[in-house]
């Protein structure tokens, strides 16, 4: 395999992970934010106030990007399939 081959395929899973993450990452992030800003307001510290709300977000998000991220990760299994003529080759 060429450094070339190489260096593109891993530039491209990197991005396809950092993409794939997002839809999953930022609404966990944003209620995350929002449930300690409530715990600080109201001072309450209990911990399932935390993790429940998070967990039903992750989950939802999970249903609604669930068939996107198939895609996307089926389409590059795909191609690195495609090319296995060619990374073997090269």
């Amino acid at each position: 395999m060429s450094m070339t081959l190489f260096l593109e395929l891993t530039n491209k899973a990197l991005f396809i992970t950092a993409l794939l993450s997002l839809p999953i990452l930022i609404p966990g992030l944003i209620a995350g934010i929002a449930i300690s800003l409530f715990q600080a307001v109201t001072q309450i510290s209990e911990q399932t106030l935390t993790f429940v709300p998070k967990l039903f977000i992750l989950i939802i998000s999970f249903l609604i990007f669930g068939t996107w991220i198939t895609q996307i990760l089926v389409d590059y299994s795909h191609e690195l399939i495609v090319r296995i003529p060619e990374i073997v080759s090269g």
